[in-house]
């Protein structure tokens, strides 16, 4: 983890966030600027900046997110109407945390 990274910041305690789910390898909180009825950061407690920085010792990591996407869509109710997974990658793509985290957004009607 990163001194001066706020996801690393939050999955130490230092910062709050409201959490939905804390497990061994990532966790789930409520974004604190919702684009959506719901809208949730699933993150790894592994510091890793960008997308563009995964690597082959990253594959699990990377489908645990998207499988906890996926459980957690199911969770909020939002599964059968729709959501979307979304990974930004690099300023010019919308990252504005340099830790990798994969955006849950539902709920709309």
């Amino acid at each position: 983890m990163q001194k001066d990274c706020l996801f690393c910041q939050i999955i130490r305690g230092e910062k709050p966030a409201d959490f939905l789910f804390k497990g061994e390898s990532l966790v789930v909180f409520k974004d604190i600027y919702p684009e959506a009825p719901v809208h949730l950061l699933i993150v790894p407690r592994i510091h890793i900046r960008s997308i563009n920085e995964v690597t082959d010792k990253d594959k699990e990591i990377i489908s645990q997110m998207i499988l906890k996407g996926q459980e957690t869509a199911k969770d909020q109710g939002i599964a059968a109407s729709g959501y979307k997974l979304l990974f930004n990658v690099e300023r010019g793509g919308g990252q504005a945390i340099f830790h990798v985290h994969l955006h849950l957004l539902g709920g709309w009607r």
